[in-house]
């Protein structure tokens, strides 16, 4: 049991206040021995066992009557969470608060989202435990934003659901940031979250960093983690996953190609209206779901032959979260995917450029374009969708031209040079070459998100029977993608806000791995990272939520999407907005769809060393986190004293008729002798 004011049990000893006085009372008098009395006390040893035992259970109730009141004035608390006030009232508070999607949740039975019942339940438990600051940190936030009292919590706009994915790690790296540079005291970091995969991030080498970090300050930390993980079995979300526009005979068509999915599968098919509107107009596909997931491909929709580019957005009916029952979209005549390969050798690259130049889609345009790194400055920076590179990291002027190319969100991917120098570009840079005796396998891989996910049939890519025989180390921090057998990282992504700088630890050389000649994976991984580059290309664009800044987008303005949006937030809410003369459409992220949480023990050795606890709660929970029970202790307090004052009335004895007749005798002889 935690209390909110612990001082007050250092007053416990008082407990032993009634037993001292008793013992006093009883050595206060001597003990005579006197023959006159002896038969009294005789007689009176039939009922000293019933004495002994009502003087027992009064100085028992005084003993609970003092202990009950301390309790009370202690105010002590209750609830699942009970090392949570530990250690009295902290300096500072921060509330780091997962906005993302799938926070927005409800229970089973309606009412309100996970996040809105997370931002009740923080508020009411704050407000008993009490802080010198409360420190507001949401997955939109770039820095901490003070809160004047916990109760604001509830009314903040910055704890509105968003469309963007939250970022856990970075989160707490703006905590320990804040603590360093302003250091308070004791501190504690309130956590409220559902613990999805695409939040936490639980495989990144950040988490490590984070841990030794808070464990090095020198002012006690403590964490606390607000769970929400249980999922809505029956929830359906719905994507694009294609728009094309081709011209016919009667005019033009767009191609629409959607997926609707179920987080576990349906027990009998089941209909869905799918609501689609382009431009307006508004239309109703009947989808059936059988299983968990169901794709339509090429979905047709008649347009004008003037109508070039526009916008449209489909949708679902409403279940238990709204955030992912629409989806964005914008359409433009195709853009051509153009691929710049850059390495010293041209023959070395030659499966590169193979995997680039086949495109998926035969009404695609596509272009490869090969130039050595000393040839840089001729590129045409404004039509490349991607860049494979196979060289010496760049340095100076090339690193600045390739910076500006990804920062428009351009892709890239690295692959070891024959030669590996000590230059390094975003954070990474290569070590040395490795070679093994035998083939390595891969191990592990991210099969849920980003180049090595699953088919849309839900098919993996084949990289387990990849062979590598020779790959480079990667120096830096960076998140594996891909892992072999002896732990080091076949692909890796650099960490930048754009997420859009690959490591690949090996090439399709023969001698160096099976790339080439399983040549499923690279291929897949190539086009994959050509699709997210040319979606940055042209008078309409796709991106996720949290792709550019507020200030970005503070000329942005709102064609579709929430109408109680704020300007500042556009950056992170789903919708299609206009600037000069281009559409942009912001979604969530693919990985949103994915109900993937992570495991508790896995949670745990996140915190491994640091003080941690957790509780698990739900949307429909109605009990709050903390409740004081002070008015449990001062009833027993009362009652004990009841219990006290009825054992300590004197007993009224009746008076029996012959002592009434003696009592009479004795004054009548009083009488006659005076």
């Amino acid at each position: 049991m935690n209390f909110l004011q612990p001082v007050m049990l250092f007053a416990l000893p008082l407990i032993a206040l009634p037993i001292i006085i008793h013992l006093v009372n009883q050595r206060r008098f001597r003990t005579i021995r006197w023959s006159a009395m002896m038969f009294l006390l005789a007689a009176n040893r039939m009922s000293r066992g019933y004495a002994r035992l009502r003087q027992w259970i009064i100085l028992a109730a005084r003993t609970l009557a003092i202990a009950g009141l301390l309790f009370a004035v202690s105010r002590p608390l209750t609830s699942g969470w009970l090392s949570l006030a530990a250690g009295g009232r902290p300096d500072t508070t921060y509330i780091l608060v997962d906005r993302s999607p799938s926070m927005l949740q409800q229970g089973r039975s309606g009412g309100v989202s996970k996040l809105v019942a997370a931002c009740r339940r923080l508020a009411e438990s704050l407000r008993l435990i009490g802080s010198q600051h409360w420190l507001l940190i949401d997955s939109a936030g770039t820095e901490p934003v003070e809160l004047e009292s916990p109760e604001l919590l509830t009314k903040s706009l910055q704890v509105s659901g968003i469309s963007s994915t939250s970022d856990l790690p970075n989160m707490l790296q703006q905590v320990l940031e804040d603590i360093r540079k302003n250091r308070p005291g004791r501190s504690e970091v309130w956590i409220c979250s559902d613990v999805r995969q695409a939040d936490w991030d639980a495989e990144s080498g950040r988490w490590q960093a984070l841990r030794d970090q808070f464990f090095q300050l020198p002012q006690p930390v403590r964490f606390h983690l607000l769970a929400y993980a249980d999922a809505a079995p029956t929830n359906r979300s719905v994507r694009v996953t294609g728009v094309r526009r081709i011209e016919t005979t009667a005019g033009a068509e767009l191609l629409v190609s959607l997926c609707v999915r179920q987080q576990s599968p349906a027990e009998s098919p089941v209909i869905i209206p799918v609501q689609l509107e382009i431009d307006g107009a508004r239309s109703e596909i009947p989808v059936e779901l059988t299983g968990s997931e169901v794709e339509i491909k090429d979905h047709a929709v008649p347009l004008d032959h003037h109508q070039l580019k526009g916008w449209g957005q489909v949708s679902i009916p409403a279940d238990a979260n709204a955030a992912d029952n629409q989806f964005f979209f914008v359409y433009d005549r195709p853009v051509p995917r153009k691929t710049l390969v850059v390495s010293e050798d041209r023959d070395a690259a030659q499966d590169l450029e193979l995997a680039s130049s086949i495109l998926p889609d035969e009404e695609l345009a596509g272009a490869v374009e090969w130039l050595a790194p000393d040839q840089l400055k001729s590129a045409e920076w404004e039509s490349v969708c991607l860049v494979l590179w196979q060289a010496p990291l760049p340095e100076e002027e090339d690193a600045k031209a390739l910076q500006e190319f990804l920062d428009r969100g351009g892709v890239t991917i690295f692959f070891p040079p024959a030669a590996p120098t000590n230059a390094e570009f975003a954070g990474l840079s290569w070590g040395e070459w490795i070679e093994l005796q035998d083939h390595a396998a891969v191990s592990t891989w991210v099969d849920d998100q980003d180049l090595l996910a699953n088919t849309r049939s839900g098919s993996s890519l084949p990289v387990g029977q990849l062979g590598i025989t020779r790959y480079c180390t990667v120096r830096g921090d960076q998140t594996p993608l891909a892992t072999l057998t002896d732990g080091s990282p076949l692909l890796a992504r650099a960490l930048t806000d754009k997420r859009n700088v690959y490591f690949m630890t090996t090439t399709s050389s023969a001698g160096d791995s099976t790339l080439a000649t399983e040549g499923v994976v690279l291929y897949v991984m190539v086009q994959r990272a050509l699709s997210a580059g040319a979606a940055t290309l042209g008078a309409v664009r796709q991106y996720f939520a949290g792709h550019f800044s507020p200030e970005q987008m503070a000329q942005w303005q709102r064609l579709a999407g929430a109408t109680d949006a704020l300007t500042v937030n556009f950056a992170f809410q789903a919708g299609v907005y206009s600037q000069a003369d281009q559409l942009i459409a912001i979604n969530r992220s693919d990985i949103e769809d994915q109900p993937t949480v992570v495991p508790d023990t896995r949670v745990a050795s996140l915190f491994e060393g640091l003080e941690f606890d957790r509780v698990d709660d739900s949307a429909e929970a109605g009990s709050p986190l903390l409740s004081e029970i002070w008015r449990v202790f001062l009833a027993c307090m009362m009652f004990a004293l009841i219990v006290e004052s009825c054992l300590c009335v004197p007993r009224v004895i009746a008076r029996s008729a012959p002592d009434e007749q003696l009592r009479q005798s004795l004054a009548a002889m009083r009488g006659a002798s005076a």
